[in-house]
């Protein structure tokens, strides 16, 4: 098979489109929302309007027709500028219209698409817990069937966009039996927002991603009708580990998008900033640091193209997508680290934007599978003893 990750004519057309309105309508406000905590509400309406969150989706589910290749060169373009924008979409279709995509009947992906599409609504994922994290076969929620109903109680951590305004409801991993072996049988269920006995947190206070909206959950005897289950009974994980595949490349293209963020700040700093007579550009110090950057972000640019290129294609691509989320957020975190040490002092400045770059660098290497979890995948999908 040849490999050419050029983009076709429609898709650089999207990436042009994405890259004015990232320069032009985020770059100037986000500053101000991040050091505020406070979700970008007229941002990510515009996002709607722009029809970015259905990028993926079918026409007749209100989305438009897309593929994951278009999501992730969306994704990438907007964390050049911003992380916490681009989580938000990130999320919102891979974590939250997915699954309704993907194992939704029909009459949930007419409830629930056409609102997630147009960007007039975001639905959030639980499945994260205080206790149970890269171990989600852990899950301790617990989902009991009475009658027509299912009765929902637990807890659930770092959850995006599950408090904004808009937020439609929540999709919940939950245990509702054990198998004949004693393991969890583990479902996935639709709450809606404002459900009795569903409550939403406070915002946590991150570190970065300060723009997006991130809380934790509680669940005290939620009940929801027995409808709202999401594909399956018992087929909860095989679904979210499928959901989460896909996610991987989505979030590689985030961090390449913040990668290239971080060469793009540095190269216009290094011609601009002057130190001893001539800009700072000039030295070959700064030139090799920005080069070795430029090729990190090349690099991880080919590994997620080429992971969406194989799920496009039907083709296996659980290998390829971890390589890519572990690579991409890696080297995301180094740009981060080598741009503020060009900015010098002034990349510790949150005026700049490679301090928010540096801020919202680490979490790449956590969320969605840390980087632990993805060397355990590819020694697992290369067939190595005790994998």
């Amino acid at each position: 098979m040849t490999l050419d990750h050029r983009l076709a004519s429609e898709h650089e057309e999207l990436r042009r489109t994405v890259e004015a309105f990232a320069h032009d309508v985020v770059a100037p406000k986000i500053g101000d929302y991040y050091e505020r905590h406070e979700f970008p509400y007229d941002i990510v309406r515009e996002m709607g309007r722009m029809g970015l969150f259905g990028l993926p989706f079918p026409e007749e589910h209100g989305g438009m027709g897309g593929d994951y290749l278009a999501l992730g060169i969306a994704l990438e373009e907007l964390a050049r500028v911003d992380s916490s924008v681009a989580i938000t979409l990130e999320a919102g279709v891979s974590l939250g219209a997915m699954p309704i995509h993907r194992f939704g009947t029909e009459a949930q992906k007419r409830e629930w698409l056409p609102r997630l599409c147009s960007g007039e609504m975001l639905g959030g994922f639980g499945l994260t817990e205080p206790d149970c994290g890269s171990d989600a076969g852990g899950t301790r929620t617990t989902a009991v069937r009475d009658g027509d109903e299912w009765v929902i109680n637990g807890t659930k951590c770092f959850i995006t966009n599950s408090g904004t305004d808009i937020t439609g409801f929540v999709t919940v991993t939950a245990v509702t039996g054990r198998r004949e072996d004693g393991a969890p049988e583990i479902s996935t269920i639709i709450v809606p927002s404002g459900t009795p006995g569903f409550t939403v947190a406070a915002p946590y206070s991150k570190v970065g991603w300060n723009a997006s909206d991130t809380r934790e959950l509680s669940f005290a005897d939620v009940r929801v009708p027995a409808a709202n289950l999401l594909g399956d009974e018992g087929r909860g994980y095989a679904q979210f580990l499928r959901i989460l595949d896909e996610g991987r490349i989505a979030i590689s293209a985030l961090a390449t998008g913040l990668a290239q963020g971080c060469v793009d700040e540095s190269v216009r700093y290094a011609t601009e900033r002057h130190a001893f007579g001539r800009p700072i550009g000039a030295n070959q110090a700064i030139q090799f640091k920005i080069a070795d950057m430029e090729m990190r972000a090349h690099t991880a640019r080919v590994a997620w193209r080429d992971a969406a290129s194989r799920l496009l294609a039907g083709e296996p691509f659980k290998k390829e997508a971890a390589m890519a989320k572990l690579y991409s957020s890696e080297i995301a975190v180094t740009n981060a680290r080598e741009a503020t040490q060009i900015h010098g002092g002034y990349g510790f400045m949150n005026e700049y934007p490679v301090a928010r770059m540096w801020r919202d660098s680490k979490i790449l290497e956590i969320g969605e599978g840390t980087s632990e979890v993805q060397r355990m995948l590819i020694a697992r999908q290369l067939g190595l003893p005790g994998a």
